[in-house]
């Protein structure tokens, strides 16, 4: 059920990563169920095991409590709360057991351009899990049973008609779900996100294997350092230079749990001199040497797996 490579004549678990594919006989692009549906699958047993989706899960849980691992930081789902992860995170399910509800899997590309700039679908940086509340919660269920009862329609329409039907559907939740921090998202009064912070933001995403460094993203961006860490540390809770850090780790945490290169190697695509300094940073950033990290993380998956 993991990938294996041979690693000093040992079998080591592999991240997999996993592509969309649709049911046969239906549309490209998205899928929806139940966790009933998902639990009765034969290859759902996977799901426990680390893996790399391309594609989104939209979540909302209905009944019971579910765990769920996003970027190797664990969730538990209450009743009413709505998990959103994005393609390229590493992630994995809990024990699905007694877990109801309803999940949407759809890759960007199904979505039309302007829904998907406007919901920022592939800001992994926002938070996974967030909780409905009042209006909004009656709005996100009935968004997501609407498109659940239109998927589960086909043959009413011409496909070209039910595709678009769809479409449009999925567009509904998920503007809903991007926008469920109201007034505060994103930090900015009247729904508005910050320029700063999100210019920032985009700007680390861009460039964080060519420095970790806040002067230089000030002077590209035209803004004083100071400027950048009160947008960041309001938004995101960190300051301009730990936000950056936090990146690099991510990314150092995704290389390390899901390919075989070597620290060294790592250290040189992520901009480090040397392996001795990508280490250093990295045992600073999650109190784990890399090595010890990727043990962890594949050991974890291969128990899991078997």
């Amino acid at each position: 059920m993991v990938k294996k490579r041979q690693e000093g004549g040992k079998p080591v678990p592999e991240i997999r990563e996993v592509a969309f594919s649709a049911p046969a006989g239906r549309p490209a692009g998205m899928e929806v169920m139940t966790l009933a549906e998902l639990r009765g699958r034969a290859a759902a047993c996977q799901l426990s095991t680390p893996h790399r989706p391309g594609f989104h899960h939209l979540l909302v849980l209905e009944r019971g409590r579910l765990a769920h691992c996003v970027d190797f930081r664990e969730h538990v789902l209450e009743p009413g709360d709505l998990l959103w992860s994005r393609p390229g995170q590493v992630q994995h399910f809990g024990d699905l057991t007694g877990a109801e509800g309803r999940l949407v899997l759809f890759e960007s590309g199904f979505l039309d351009p302007a829904t998907a700039a406007a919901a920022r679908i592939e800001d992994w940086y926002g938070p996974p899990v967030r909780r409905p509340e009042g209006v909004a919660a009656r709005r996100v269920d009935e968004a997501m049973r609407q498109l659940h009862q239109e998927f589960g329609a086909l043959g009413g329409l011409p496909l070209e008609v039910h595709l678009e039907v769809l479409r449009h559907l999925l567009a509904v939740l998920v503007l809903r779900a991007a926008f469920l921090g109201g007034p505060d998202r994103d930090g900015a009064a009247d729904g508005e996100p910050n320029p700063t912070y999100l210019r920032f933001r985009d700007a680390v995403e861009r460039d964080f294997t060519r420095s970790r460094r806040v002067a230089d993203y000030a002077r590209s961006l035209g803004y004083a350092p100071r400027t950048l860490s009160r947008a960041t540390e309001a938004t995101a809770g960190v300051g301009a230079k730990e936000f950056i850090d936090r990146r690099v780790a991510l990314e150092a945490k995704r290389l390390l749990a899901h390919g075989d290169q070597s620290a060294a190697r790592i250290a040189d695509r992520l901009g480090f001199a040397d392996a001795t300094n990508f280490s250093k940073f990295f045992q600073r950033q999650t109190g784990s040497t890399p090595i010890a990290f990727r043990t962890a993380v594949r050991g974890g998956a291969q128990r899991v797996g078997g």
